[in-house]
């Protein structure tokens, strides 16, 4: 009864306080963070005991941990092995030593101030990659280095453990201990990839066969905390395990489907953790010793920030991405906890300095969502400054590739898979164009294909121009984030005002900002897919094209039918007086029935409700046709009218281009 007594104190708490703070876009983190410290025992001690909240914010660390590995392959971690070891061991070394030496300054022994180093270096796994994966960075270029710098560290913390009774000057089994662990990363290594290569495909395969959704899900579940128990019995943490169960299924085709039903559980359990950190915060410490705090707290951001984007730096990032991962990784980890704990337990760091730890790692993960939403904006502001050349590109700079100037080409913008095949089928299709790719390593992979790539943030003009944007006839945008896609829109505009920019949102909630900034077509992520969804179903049915398009068509027009002309075309004054006109691009091909007919035999007006405005015939346009004209198999026709009339004139042409 206790328990769920605490429990819903928690989610009431946690409802309001979030509901607050999504009024103000303050990140949900927060709130649990800080609905922990007001029920906790050192603020209004609504929850005294929270052995069962620890438990379930486990759970949550092991189902966040487990998606996490979902997201990635094994592949992609053996891609990034050189980040995961030279950086993240690099990371840890730089950040123990400086933190040292440092905190001799706090009257603190040598042993422990080698401890202190050593848990400062460690960064919190569960709030660096839940706000990566919110942003949709984890798979960027920044975000691979700051998820193989965590790696690491997870990695690290079995020795740690084993390490720190040493420092109190407990016996901890010398070189025995150290073969056992040896061979028990062995046996981790081996039941990884013996389950990514044979073991799950099977398994999940023939569990999903069953068609049953429950047994589905209870078999992922149990295969993450398994895995998790397995990885616990060897001396390793519970959260390590989860991440590795998530990579032995990543690989498997049934991986997105494991997401998407652990989604509302992950969210659930892993606000209990953030709760159960806030809880430990003690107030009167703070207030008694604020100045120390602050102090110490602006000084672990520093030395993180600097030695973290050290690392990057000497990985090859560019000074964006350098400041980026510094940012990212600069709070203390929620594995520090543990290990301060035991630290008090052997009597390596008095109480003084195990109270200000705890206030300061806390008050440090609860400043990383601002600190790494401002990262971004705050490296673009330093690059003002004259900094050397060999910063600003990094020490692995990209190869400048010469593009040509071009005029009346596509300009794609962004990383995601959507942006590549657009930029594939163009190259396809022999049109002009030029990508531009905000991540260098993959900048450089496609360079190497042979595309027209250009490395570089598009919020930035020189890069623009770089890609002769403002010769550009056909501008597509589908970076994913609303900020960013609003900054690209509005630089864009200041060199050309008349290319047509197509933007990729995720909700139609953007729409109206997108237009009013100079979007001429945004395409909402969310509703285009349930537009499709339901094409699929009507043909399912059996209901003819003709029907079927004019449904979707209302349906579009419903929603956001409003929006869908604002085409800023010069040359087409026409369709920005008259609202919901199109101007579309037909071509007569074998099948059409109009092949040796004249524009009066078809009548377009008169029985389409359409206007012939146009025919490109081998290459040249045919402005204000003669109605005498005869239609010839290869003609591209450009008729003009509303959506439904365009869709009825279709059925007499076989192709759509």
């Amino acid at each position: 009864m206790t328990v769920l007594k605490d429990i819903v104190i928690i989610f009431g708490l946690s409802t309001f306080v979030n509901f607050l703070f999504t009024k103000i876009k303050v990140p949900t983190i927060i709130g649990y963070l800080l609905t922990g410290i007001l029920v906790g025992p050192h603020c209004f001690g609504l929850i005294l005991e929270y052995k069962e909240i620890d438990l379930m914010a486990e759970i949550g660390i092991i189902l966040l941990m487990f998606m996490i590995g979902l997201e990635f392959s094994l592949n992609h971690l053996l891609k990034i092995r050189r980040i995961v070891f030279v950086g993240g061991f690099l990371q840890l070394v730089l950040t123990t030593v400086i933190t040292m030496v440092m905190a001799r300054f706090y009257s603190l022994s040598w042993t422990g101030s080698f401890f202190i180093g050593m848990i400062t270096a460690l960064s919190s796994t569960a709030v660096v990659l839940k706000l990566l994966q919110e942003r949709s960075e984890l798979t960027s270029n920044y975000g691979r280095t700051v998820l193989g710098i965590l790696i690491f560290q997870d990695i690290i913390l079995v020795p740690m453990l084993l390490f720190t009774p040493a420092l109190g000057g407990h016996d901890v089994g010398g070189a025995a201990q150290f073969w056992m662990l040896l061979l028990k990363a062995v046996m981790v290594i081996g039941v990884l990839y013996a389950g990514n290569r044979w073991l799950m495909p099977k398994l999940l395969h023939a569990i999903a066969m069953t068609k049953n959704q429950e047994l589905f899900l209870m078999s992922i579940l149990l295969i993450c905390l398994s895995v998790a128990l397995l990885t616990s019995a060897l001396g390793m943490s519970l959260a390590f395990g989860a991440f590795l169960a998530g990579l032995m299924i990543s690989e498997s085709e049934y991986s997105h489907n494991a997401f998407g039903h652990l989604i509302p559980f992950k969210d659930t359990f892993t606000s209990f953790f953030f709760v159960s950190i806030g809880m430990l915060l003690d107030l009167s410490f703070v207030t008694t010793n604020y100045g120390q705090v602050i102090f110490t707290v602006f000084l672990v951001i520093l030395v993180k920030t600097f030695v973290g984007g050290g690392t990057a730096f000497v990985l090859g990032h560019t000074f964006r991405g350098t400041v980026m991962v510094g940012v990212a990784i600069s709070q203390v980890g929620e594995f520090s906890f543990i290990l301060a704990k035991l630290g008090l337990d052997y009597m390596i760091i008095p109480e003084h300095f195990y109270q200000l730890f705890l206030a300061v790692a806390i008050i440090s993960m609860s400043l990383s969502p601002f600190l790494i939403k401002i990262s971004l904006p705050f490296a673009n502001l330093l690059l003002k400054l004259p900094l050397p050349d060999f910063m600003v590109k990094g020490i692995f700079p990209l190869p400048e590739i010469d593009v040509p100037k071009m005029s009346n080409h596509l300009v794609f913008i962004g990383k995601d898979s959507r942006a590549l095949n657009l930029s594939v089928m163009a190259r396809h299709m022999k049109l002009p164009y030029v990508s531009i790719v905000f991540d260098p390593a993959l900048a450089r992979k496609l360079q190497q294909k042979g595309e027209m790539v250009i490395y570089g943030d598009s919020t930035n003009l020189p890069i623009l121009q770089k890609a002769y944007v403002e010769y550009a006839d056909i501008i597509v945008v589908s970076v994913g984030n609303l900020i960013t896609s609003l900054n690209v829109i509005e630089k864009i505009r200041e060199i050309n005002k008349n290319a047509y920019v197509i933007i990729r949102t995720k909700h139609v909630t953007d729409i109206d900002q997108l237009y009013n900034l100079g979007a001429s077509q945004v395409i909402p992520e969310e509703f285009e897919t349930s537009i499709e969804l339901f094409e699929r179903v009507l043909r399912k049915r059996l209901i003819p094209e003709t029907d079927i398009r004019s449904v979707i068509t209302k349906i579009r027009d419903d929603n956001y039918g409003i929006f869908l002309e604002r085409e800023e075309y010069a040359n087409l004054a026409l369709t920005k007086e008259l609202p919901n006109i199109e101007i579309f691009p037909l071509e007569v091909d074998d099948g059409c029935s109009i092949i040796g007919k004249s524009i009066i035999d078809v009548e377009f007006r008169q029985t389409f409700q359409v206007t012939l405005v146009a025919i490109m015939r081998n290459h040249e346009l045919i402005e204000h046709p003669e109605p005498e004209i005869i239609f010839q198999k290869g003609d591209i026709i450009y008729i003009m009218g509303k959506p439904e009339q365009i869709n009825n004139a279709i059925d007499l042409f076989s192709k759509v281009i």
